[in-house]
C-alpha cells in the first residue's frame, strides 16, 4: 500500500505552532503518513519542506496587505500548482483564512478532500462572509467552544477539537530559572511585552511600548522588560528597541518565553492567541493593538463582537483592559500597567477569571492536536479508503 500524503499549511507563526504539533499527533496515529505544504520553523522540525518561506504569507490588515497582492497571488499559483501536480491524498489549510480559503477554492474541482483547522472570525465581523463557505471543505475544524452551534445555525457542520494553548506549556515556565539565567534580582518587576508575530503589526505597537516604558521605569524602580519576539520579527525588535530608556531583555525561544512568563508580574500584549497563553500561566495583562486608521476605520463597521480580545469574549465580560487604537497611549498604558504590577487584588481578579476561560477550552482528557488528528484520519479513511491495512 502506498502511504497516504497529507498536503498541510499554515500562513503564519501561531499557525506554524499548531501545523507542527498536528503534523506530530498525526504520526503518532498513522507513522507512515507524508507531508508536503508550506509551513515555518515548527513544521519544518518535523520534517515538512517548505513549498516557499511560510514568512511571505504573514500579513495583516486591509490596507497593509494591498502592496502584497501580487506577490501573493503568485504564492497562491504555485500551491494550487503543486496540489494539482502531486494530487495528495488530504489537504489541510491552517487558519489565515485571506489566502487558505482562496486555496481551497481553487482545489475544489480536483476531488481532493479539504479540511480547514481554525474557523474563521466571521462571528466577529464580516458574518455575510458565511454563505461563501458552502463547498470549500468536507471538514472544519473548530478551537471555539460557541463556534460549532454559529456555524450550524449558517447550516454549515463544524467540530470543536479544543484549543490549542491548552498543549502550549505556557504554564510550565520556571521563574528561578529565567531570573538566574539573566541576572535578575529575585525582587525584581517583570513586565512581559508582546508586540505580534507579524512584520506588518510589530512596527505600530514597538514605538509605542518603548514610551510607555519611559512612564513605568520612573513609576517602579529595577522594572525589568522582556519582549517575546517570534523568529520572524526578531530582528525588528532588536533594531527597534535599541534607543529605549530600559534595555528589554528580547526572548525568542519557546522555553524562554514560558519562563519569562513565571518570572512576569503582568503583560502588555497585543490581542490574539497571546492572551490565552498568558491566561493559561497566569500572568495579569492588559490587551492593546494598533492598526492603519483606515483599517481601524472599516473594522469599526463591521466587528460584531463587544470585545477583542479573546480571553474577554470567553468570559463574557472584560476580565482583562481593552486600549485600542486611540486608546493604545503610553500614558493610558503605563497607568493600566502599574495597576497591574502592583495592585494584587487587580491582578487576583483576572487570574480567578482565567481558571474559568481555560476550562471552557478543553473536550476532556483528548489534547487537541490528537483530537485534530483524529478528525483528519476519520475523513481520510471515510472518503479515501486509506485506512491501515487497506
Amino acid at each position: 500500500m502506498v502511504a497516504p500524503t497529507i498536503w498541510i499549511m499554515a500562513g503564519e507563526a501561531s499557525g506554524d505552532v499548531l501545523g507542527g504539533r498536528l503534523i506530530a499527533a498525526l504520526r503518532r496515529q498513522r507513522p507512515d503518513l507524508l507531508f508536503r505544504g508550506i509551513g515555518g520553523v515548527r513544521m519544518t522540525e518535523q520534517g515538512l519542506e517548505s513549498l516557499f518561506p511560510m514568512r511571505e504569507l504573514a500579513v495583516m490588515g486591509l490596507v497593509e496587505i494591498l502592496p502584497r497582492v501580487r506577490s501573493l497571488a503568485r504564492r497562491l499559483d504555485m500551491a494550487v500548482a503543486d496540489i494539482t501536480r502531486t494530487r495528495p491524498d488530504l489537504v489541510v489549510t491552517i487558519d489565515s483564512p485571506g489566502f487558505a480559503l482562496r486555496l481551497l477554492k481553487r482545489i475544489s474541482g480536483l476531488g481532493i478532500p479539504r479540511v480547514h483547522y481554525v474557523a474563521p472570525q466571521v462571528w466577529a465581523w464580516r458574518e455575510h462572509r458565511v454563505r461563501e463557505y458552502p463547498g470549500l471543505w468536507e471538514r472544519l475544524l473548530c478551537l471555539l467552544p460557541f463556534e460549532p452551534a454559529f456555524f450550524r445555525r449558517h447550516g454549515l457542520e463544524a467540530r470543536f477539537v479544543g484549543h490549542p494553548v491548552l498543549q502550549s506549556g505556557a504554564d510550565t515556565g520556571n521563574a528561578v530559572r529565567f531570573r538566574a539565567a539573566h541576572g535578575l534580582d529575585p525582587a525584581a518587576p517583570v513586565l512581559v511585552l508582546m508586540p505580534g508575530s507579524r512584520r506588518s503589526e510589530v512596527p505600530r505597537l514597538l514605538p509605542v511600548f518603548g514610551r510607555t516604558l519611559s512612564l513605568l521605569a520612573a513609576r517602579i524602580p529595577g522594572l525589568v522588560p522582556v519582549v517575546v519576539a517570534s523568529p520572524v520579527v526578531a530582528e525588528t525588535v532588536l533594531r527597534a528597541t535599541r534607543d529605549w530608556p530600559v534595555q528589554p531583555i528580547i526572548v525568542t525561544e519557546l522555553h524562554d518565553k514560558h519562563d519569562a512568563f513565571a518570572a512576569a508580574g503582568a503583560a502588555l500584549t497585543k490581542s490574539g492567541t497571546s492572551t490565552l497563553e498568558l491566561a493559561l500561566a497566569g500572568v495579569p495583562m492588559a490587551v492593546t493593538y494598533r492598526v492603519n486608521p483606515m483599517t481601524a476605520a472599516i473594522a469599526r463597521r463591521l466587528i460584531q463582537v463587544p470585545h477583542v480580545a479573546m480571553v474577554n469574549l470567553l468570559a463574557g465580560r472584560q476580565l482583562v483592559p481593552e486600549l485600542l487604537q486611540q486608546d493604545c497611549r503610553p500614558d493610558r498604558l503605563a497607568e493600566t500597567v502599574e495597576t497591574l504590577l502592583t495592585d494584587t487584588e487587580a491582578a487576583g481578579a483576572q487570574r480567578e477569571g482565567f481558571r474559568t476561560v481555560l476550562t471552557s477550552l478543553s473536550i476532556g482528557e483528548e489534547a487537541p492536536a490528537d483530537a485534530a488528528a483524529r478528525e483528519i484520519l476519520e475523513l481520510l479513511y471515510q472518503i479515501g479508503g486509506n485506512a491501515p491495512g487497506e
